[in-house]
């Protein structure tokens, strides 16, 4: 079957561009979504080909974005740039990431502090200026140069552990410097936002510190609670049923006597309490999931997919939004993503081996540098409302920086084997 659909794909570029030429907006509209479509599922047939799967699938997003932009912002009466829905998208995408981790990987430090303290420092730095400098150099509007930046604030994910797998790099450390700029987020992505972008947009470090918590702690919590019912024992497993009978509890409490917490929307108290509900909400559904694991083991294995959906699903709906502003300024949009994800390849490089780390090591620095969480970047651009400006930035940089991931992995893979071999 996909090698039924990696050669059908030519025939409908081709059949595109007589679209495309002859004039006739729905044969070549139609036909060039369909061929990448093709080539998506196509790819997978050829092993040399099969890593660019995702970024086909990113591309296809893409283009039926710019083509068809209002199929893509509501289905029915549902505006799919919904705060709320875009928020359960988001938390899905992470928590599916967060299965694919495990509480050993926050432990790593120990083994790879050196480089650790290295992959943060160079990760919270060398992107945000770099973004700052690229956002002033190209004059792009408030929004957009805010959004720029926003993504260089991001902690790093999870494609550049797989990076560095392909790579051959130190995977240990990947995993940890990925793991601990995850939870240094909720605090530097606000912080930066608010030294580089605080002119451009307005930024509230408060709330935005508590969304980054929704976003991404909350679902990685959830996960982790899975991590320990399925690897901790008995004592463990019990303190979790306890927690998790107290969550349920306190959302009954919170449902019931709802006119006894209300508070002013923006209040400090009426956001510890959404968050408290969020919290007890993280162990309801990692237990929940822990017993989905007890019936069908194979469902951690599929997580990741769900991810790639709603990856896919943001990019889809952003330039969607944003098509009038990524046709305006995309290829400059795009030319950034490139020199801002190449200046965190050739820095994080460079500075870990300043710094005395092996090649190895420094690679895997490259990547952490290099690759942000776009997930997050979409998410929080959502939150704020702002996901056709803001948010433009990660749906240009993502898809490069998936294949720009996945050539230098396979390139450092080759001198890695060369290395060894002499």
């Amino acid at each position: 079957m996909r090698k039924f659909f990696f050669w059908i794909s030519p025939l409908l570029f081709i059949l595109a561009a007589i679209g495309w030429f002859s004039q006739i907006d729905n044969l070549w509209k139609i036909s060039l979504i369909t061929a990448f479509s093709s080539l998506a599922i196509g790819i997978g047939h050829s092993k040399l080909l099969s890593g660019y799967q995702y970024t086909c699938w990113i591309i296809t997003a893409v283009c039926a974005g710019l083509i068809y932009p209002q199929t893509f912002l509501h289905i029915g009466e549902v505006d799919l740039r919904n705060k709320w829905l875009i928020l359960i998208i988001i938390q899905l995408v992470m928590f599916g990431m967060g299965t694919q981790m495990s509480i050993e990987d926050f432990t790593g430090i120990r083994k790879s502090g050196k480089g650790v303290l290295i992959g943060l420092l160079g990760h919270f730095t060398i992107m945000p200026i770099t973004g700052f400098i690229l956002a002033k150099t190209f004059d792009f509007e408030p929004e957009i140069a805010a959004g720029i930046i926003l993504i260089g604030s991001c902690s790093s994910g999870l494609a550049s552990n797989v990076m560095t797998y392909i790579a051959k790099g130190n995977l240990v450390l990947s995993v940890t410097v990925t793991a601990i700029s995850t939870l240094a987020a909720p605090i530097m992505t606000p912080f930066l936002m608010k030294i580089f972008a605080g002119t451009m947009v307005e930024v509230h470090f408060f709330n935005m510190m508590m969304e980054i918590i929704k976003i991404v702690l909350i679902p990685l919590s959830a996960a982790m609670i899975h991590d320990i019912l399925k690897n901790y024992g008995a004592t463990a497993r019990k303190r979790i049923d306890i927690l998790t009978l107290i969550s349920i509890i306190w959302l009954v409490i919170l449902f019931l006597f709802e006119s006894k917490f209300s508070f002013e929307k923006e209040s400090t108290m009426a956001i510890l309490i959404e968050i408290s509900a969020f919290v007890a909400g993280a162990f309801i559904v990692g237990k929940a999931y822990h017993l989905a694991y007890k019936a069908y083991p194979k469902i951690d294995s599929l997580m990741p997919y769900f991810s790639m959906f709603g990856i896919i699903y943001f990019t889809l709906v952003t330039t969607a939004a944003g098509r009038d502003n990524l046709i305006q300024i995309g290829f400059i949009l795009f030319l950034v993503a490139i020199l801002h994800n190449s200046a965190g390849y050739f820095f994080g490089y460079y500075l870990s081996r300043i710094c005395g780390l092996d090649k190895s090591s420094s690679r895997t620095i490259a990547f952490e540098v290099g690759l942000q969480n776009g997930g997050m970047a979409s998410g929080l651009a959502g939150a704020m409302g702002k996901l056709a400006t803001v948010g433009l930035a990660s749906a240009v940089f993502s898809p490069w920086m998936n294949v720009s991931g996945s050539l230098l992995a396979n390139f450092w893979r080759k001198k890695a084997e060369k290395e060894k071999k002499e």
